[in-house]
């Protein structure tokens, strides 16, 4: 079998790179760090023996989605894509310059879900599987990062359209509901709590691939936190960010 994983240079997604090629599967890697990909590529193939293609692209760019990833053999070739792939900005509030929010929501929804609408097909043709990361970031508006937790929001609701979808095809459809990571994102951040595994969450995502529609959260303990946060009435929370602020 053949994997394409969206993001693949770094945390997350070189981790599900690593999983993936430990079990024996062809992966099929992208990223805009074509040398990190190269340094990847070349360890997996003398690690474990598969084939390994590297594609360069910006997500950000739309003629470069259709020039580089629709091509017929990934349609015949392509048993499940992954999306470990997110961006964020610094300055990320309320008014944000219009062009970083436009690569905002480019980045963690809409050629997301481009990919996903183009490969549908060819995917449900062969009990195929799709697999999707969000955050807890998308379970409340949020003065920082706004357009991030947006765009992650429009992405999960996404997911769990297509989690109808599978019931009437092949597709089999996961999507993470991420809390904090050990990766890249949250370098030099001092967080008041624990960071995720994500060499742990590789396994659990290789374990559940063929599982039916789920939304799971990592670390679990995050499930509770977003019931309470869609419990608490939005005035409550209003009220404890101006006394808290």
């Amino acid at each position: 079998m053949k994997y394409l994983i969206i993001g693949a240079s770094s945390g997350l997604g070189r981790e599900l790179a690593y999983e993936y090629a430990k079990n024996k599967h062809d992966l099929v890697l992208v990223s805009r760090d074509l040398r990190d990909l190269a340094a990847i590529k070349s360890d997996l193939e003398k690690k474990s023996e598969i084939k390994v293609e590297i594609i360069e692209l910006d997500l950000n760019s739309e003629p470069e989605i259709e020039k580089n990833l629709f091509i017929e053999r990934f349609f015949n070739e392509i048993d499940g894509i992954l999306f470990p792939i997110g961006m964020m900005f610094d300055d990320d509030k309320i008014g944000l310059d219009q062009e970083k929010m436009k690569k905002l929501f480019k980045a963690n929804f809409t050629s997301i879900a481009f990919i996903i609408s183009k490969f549908l097909n060819s995917l449900s043709s062969k009990q195929g599987e799709i697999i999707g990361f969000g955050s807890i970031a998308a379970y409340l508006g949020r003065k920082l990062n706004p357009y991030y937790s947006a765009s992650k929001r429009a992405l999960e609701s996404h997911f769990e359209s297509l989690g109808f979808l599978s019931k009437k095809t092949n597709l089999k459809i996961q999507f993470y509901v991420l809390g904090y990571m050990d990766t890249n994102l949250a370098f030099g951040k001092k967080l008041k709590l624990p960071k995720g595994s994500p060499k742990k969450l590789a396994r659990i995502v290789y374990k559940n691939r063929n599982g039916k529609f789920k939304k799971i959260f990592f670390p679990r303990w995050w499930g509770l936190v977003a019931m309470i946060l869609n419990l608490v009435p939005i005035k409550i929370l209003f009220f404890m960010d101006k006394i808290f602020k």
